[in-house]
């Protein structure tokens, strides 16, 4: 299966990144543990990361990141 989009931003409740999985209607929410300031392609990593374990497929470049 393939994500239509990825987002990452910083969540201020939990002092951590989410990273937002959309594929159609479905939509999967996962923390990480970088540190705040991370840099983008850390932060890109962690999300490729994340989508894979979740098993979904995505290109890079849909990536968004929100700061």
């Amino acid at each position: 299966m393939r994500a239509d989009s990825v987002e990452v931003s910083w969540d201020t409740s939990k002092s951590n990144w989410l990273v937002r999985i959309q594929s159609g209607e479905e939509v999967i929410r996962r923390h990480c543990d970088l540190p705040q300031n991370a840099d983008e392609q850390a932060l890109r990593a962690a999300a490729q990361k994340t989508v894979v374990d979740e098993g979904y497929e995505l290109d890079s470049a849909a990536v968004s990141i929100k700061r």
